[in-house]
């Protein structure tokens, strides 16, 4: 049964009859679970089908002469056209940066824009190569929808968007609100799971791109918009009014976000792994954009000089070319540059590096290195002594 209340100080229309009980976000999120169930299942087939068919990616990249990456329909700040038509962003960069290791041209990519319920099937069905669109690194997306999760290129949370007319600090005081939710994400159960554990209901506004879920939120379809805090501090960037809207303090999952390919071809995902490798280990060793000439002269450190391709064989193990690195450092720069042309302090998006920053500042980011196994220097140093 439903009762009557107005919980939220909430400046709009928003007295309506909701069902309070958490029954009723436990339905909910059944419903979603079995909804998913279906929809994982039905692309694991479609996974199984195209790993199989799709086993060597980097010759059919190079044969095409472009790399066709899946992206967000528009998250500006991590991928979006410009006015030209141009795509740019923090996940673009690293579509570019494949494609310049791959075929030595940044500009040789086919941006495919994706929604929370067609990525996962553009992938499996080899309509696209990779995956870099904001999409968190789950159990299930790697184990049963077979994805290999190259990386973590965002370590991200999610998080809540409110007027800030609302007059709400917490998400705890969200009770009864209306919520607009991407579907086919992993908000949908962390959202339930959240209001669920702190005894309160919600209504959800299903939508299905950022675009729309900034409209919906807008035209006051919604109380609140939940997502990746980092997209919901790039949406707020694209309001008129940016200060009029809050992020609550509340981070209520783990969302580590990152690049992906289909299982079944590991040649392929070791050179997007590697390639996002590379722009982590540049910013770590000091490669830059602006010294990158001048490094890939020569160095004292043996390690920029197997990153650059002027020193080892690295290339050759990866079917690529010497200076694979190094072309994909030169389309935008290391992975600290990336971050703050596109998502930085200094943009509108305004973000912090936090758990994004170098392992030696304290963040997560922290690459393998870039070296020759033992296996491979003993067998060397056998064939020049004998």
């Amino acid at each position: 049964t439903g009762v009557q209340t107005c919980a939220l100080p909430i400046y709009r229309l928003r007295c309506k009859t909701h069902r309070r009980t958490t029954p009723t976000v436990v339905e909910n999120q059944e419903e979603v679970i079995m909804n998913k169930s279906v929809f994982f299942g039905a692309l694991t087939v479609a996974s199984l089908a195209a790993g199989a068919a799709a086993a060597g990616t980097l010759d059919d990249v190079k044969a095409r002469g472009k790399l066709n990456c899946g992206v967000t329909t528009g998250l500006v700040g991590f991928a979006a056209p410009d006015a030209n038509g141009e795509w740019k962003g923090f996940d673009v960069a690293v579509c570019r940066a494949v494609a310049a290791a791959v075929l030595g041209d940044g500009n040789a990519v086919e941006f495919v824009p994706t929604t929370g319920k067609t990525r996962f099937t553009a992938l499996a069905s080899g309509e696209i190569d990779m995956l870099a669109r904001n999409t968190t690194w789950t159990f299930s997306r790697d184990v049963d929808l077979k994805f290999t999760f190259v990386g973590v290129n965002y370590y991200d949370g999610q998080g809540f968007m409110v007027p800030k007319a609302l007059g709400v600090s917490s998400a705890k005081d969200l009770d009864g609100a209306t919520v607009c939710i991407q579907t086919g994400t992993t908000t949908e159960l962390n959202l339930a799971d959240f209001f669920r554990s702190n005894g309160i209901s919600y209504e959800p506004v299903p939508i299905e791109t950022n675009a729309e879920g900034s409209q919906q939120y807008l035209a006051g379809a919604c109380d609140v918009y939940t997502t990746d805090a980092s997209g919901l501090a790039a949406t707020r960037a694209t309001f008129e009014a940016p200060g009029d809207h809050v992020l609550l303090p509340e981070i209520v999952s783990k969302e580590p976000l990152g690049p992906l390919v289909r299982h079944g071809d590991n040649n392929w995902g070791d050179v997007v792994r590697w390639t996002l490798n590379a722009l982590i280990t540049a910013e770590e060793l000091g490669v830059t954009s602006a010294n990158l000439a001048e490094m890939t002269a020569g160095t004292n450190n043996p390690e920029i000089n197997r990153l650059l391709g002027t020193e080892g064989t690295l290339g050759d193990m990866l079917g690529l070319n010497a200076d694979w690195a190094m072309k994909a450092i030169a389309v935008s720069g290391n992975y600290g540059e990336i971050f703050e042309k596109n998502i930085g302090e200094a943009t509108p998006i305004g973000l912090a590096r936090g758990l994004n920053a170098q392992w030696t500042d304290g963040g997560l980011m922290y690459s393998p290195p870039f070296r020759r196994s033992e296996e491979h220097t003993s067998e060397l140093q056998s064939r020049i002594s004998s």
